[in-house]
């Protein structure tokens, strides 16, 4: 029976893959795509994050995998760590983090 998954897996996901009596089809993306594929494993992993957000070991889990896919991200996009720390950090002055919890309903315009 053949399972479709169509999706960016984990370098040794085909090798656990076949040592489970499966067989793999599989192909390397090139590097467009294999960028395209990171913005979608971001998405899934962020999703999964939130699914677990009651299950605290299964929390620190997907967090993990969200962190693997960011370095991903960063090494194919050829990123700076130091300068995305400093932009973060340079936000978090400028804009303030997520500390007081402020949720916001919405904004009423004054006319002027």
């Amino acid at each position: 029976m053949k399972k479709i998954f169509n999706k960016l897996v984990r370098d040794k996901i085909p090798e656990i893959i076949r040592k489970d009596n499966s067989l793999p089809v599989i192909h390397i993306l090139e590097e467009n795509g294999f960028k395209k594929e990171l913005a979608y494993k971001l998405l899934e992993e962020s999703i999964e994050a939130v699914k677990a957000r009651h299950d605290k070991a299964e929390l620190v889990k997907e967090i993990g995998d969200v962190y693997e896919v960011i370095d991903a991200i960063i090494e194919a996009y050829g990123l700076s760590r130091s300068e995305i720390i400093e932009l973060k950090n340079l936000r978090k002055e400028n804009r303030g983090g997520f500390k007081d919890r402020i949720f916001l309903e919405y904004v009423d315009e004054v006319e002027s």
